[in-house]
């Protein structure tokens, strides 16, 4: 094999993708790992772009820091004029039309999943992501025992229990759940922290634990209005499975019978996508002595992670979820592109073939679910000049 030195390529102007091949080159840039790194790269000239874009290195990004992305079906980039909106809708019957539409959705679909691989992997120190309550399956006594008073972390307020109670049953293993509304549509949730009510007011003193909790994450099927959240006036009803879809549910977390803020550790950060958290009890432990029920009381609930940016939304659609994406009109520097290298046409199926050979850590069934049916981009010759690229994060 022939070496050619640096002089050699400095003299000729020879890009070194042209001697490494549209293959090899893109087994080289799934090896990058920040976005950073991948935004530079794209910068460098059009035939990295392309590349860069054709084999859904931003998306990987995405699905290594987060395997939840993979539920977002399709992405709408809402602009900040309604009159364009329209023409920012990664839209599959638009991507139809030709394959230079095609390039153009994809290009902002993948600029996209570099602000979300930002986000995802620019993590700030965990904080309570809990906006407001939906609502309790069964309250005992509302509004003096609703579930608004499981977001104050003492027992006493006012010289007055401060908890929720469920409604008593005869059955112990009749379940009972909270559900939360979060500071963002995307979270990363990391822990969930409970803590049962002990009755001081009450013989014995007893504490109204469950046996075990899980934790569901999803979206509400339709949004959530104001009138819809908890308040003084309203119990909210809201608590149905079939309101929401799912998108992650938790192993069963074994709970103390002990009046302390026990701590529930998810095993990775896991993507809240819609902003809702459901905490289902399952279990009656205790007796209440004056009516021979059981009941569950906690005093509070912490749900730990870190809020992404408001710029970014979801919204149930017809086959799955949509990533909505309304960026500040003053961040915009990213261009339109066309054209690229005819060298990298039909990089992509190539791209997984040769991946998968040299031993990169990607799941092929989870990424076949993110990437979905491989996109085949015919492009044009190189101009002379490159446009300008997505800025630099």
């Amino acid at each position: 094999m022939e070496v050619v030195g640096k002089a050699t390529a400095d003299a000729t102007g020879v890009d070194f993708l042209e001697w490494l091949g549209p293959d090899t080159s893109a087994v080289v840039f799934a090896l990058l790992r920040d976005p950073a790194d991948i935004a530079r790269a794209s910068a460098v000239s059009r035939s990295w772009r392309t590349i860069v874009l054709a084999t859904h290195f931003r998306k990987i990004q995405c699905l290594r820091a987060c395997p939840d992305v993979t539920y977002f079906v399709r992405i709408e980039q809402v602009s900040a004029s309604p009159s364009s909106s329209s023409n920012s809708d990664v839209n599959e019957e638009v991507a139809g039309s030709s394959a230079a539409a095609a390039w153009g959705n994809h290009e902002r679909e993948q600029r996209v999943y570099t602000h979300l691989a930002y986000a995802l992997l620019s993590r700030n120190i965990s904080t309570c992501c809990i906006a407001g309550c939906v609502g309790a399956s069964s309250t005992d006594n509302f509004p003096n025992e609703s579930i608004e008073n499981t977001l104050e972390p003492r027992d006493v307020v006012d010289l007055m229990p401060w908890y929720w109670s469920s409604g008593g049953q005869w059955d112990p293993s009749i379940p009972e759940c909270l559900i939360y509304k979060l500071s963002s549509d995307l979270c990363l949730i990391d822990e969930i922290r409970i803590k049962p009510f002990r009755a001081f007011f009450q013989d014995g003193m007893p504490i109204y634990s469950s046996q075990s909790v899980c934790f569901s994450f999803g979206c509400p099927k339709s949004p959530l209005r104001p009138k819809d959240l908890v308040s003084d006036e309203n119990e909210g009803k809201l608590t149905a499975d079939n309101n929401y879809i799912w998108t992650y549910t938790s192993r069963e977390f074994p709970m103390l019978q002990r009046n302390r803020l026990q701590s529930f550790k998810l095993p990775r950060s896991v993507l809240c996508i819609g902003g809702v958290v459901k905490v289902e009890f399952r279990g009656r432990i205790q007796k209440q002595a004056a009516d021979d029920l059981y009941y569950i009381c906690v005093s509070n609930v912490q749900i730990l992670g870190t809020p992404l940016s408001s710029e970014f939304g979801a919204a149930p659609c017809e086959n799955g979820l949509v990533l909505k994406y309304c960026p500040d009109p003053d961040q915009i520097r990213c261009s339109k592109t066309s054209g690229g290298l005819s060298k990298l046409r039909y990089i992509e199926p190539r791209f997984w073939q040769q991946v998968t050979g040299q031993g990169i850590q990607l799941n092929q069934e989870l990424a076949n679910r993110l990437l979905g049916p491989a996109l085949q981009f015919v492009v044009e010759e190189e101009d002379d000049e490159m446009e300008d690229a997505c800025p630099v994060l």
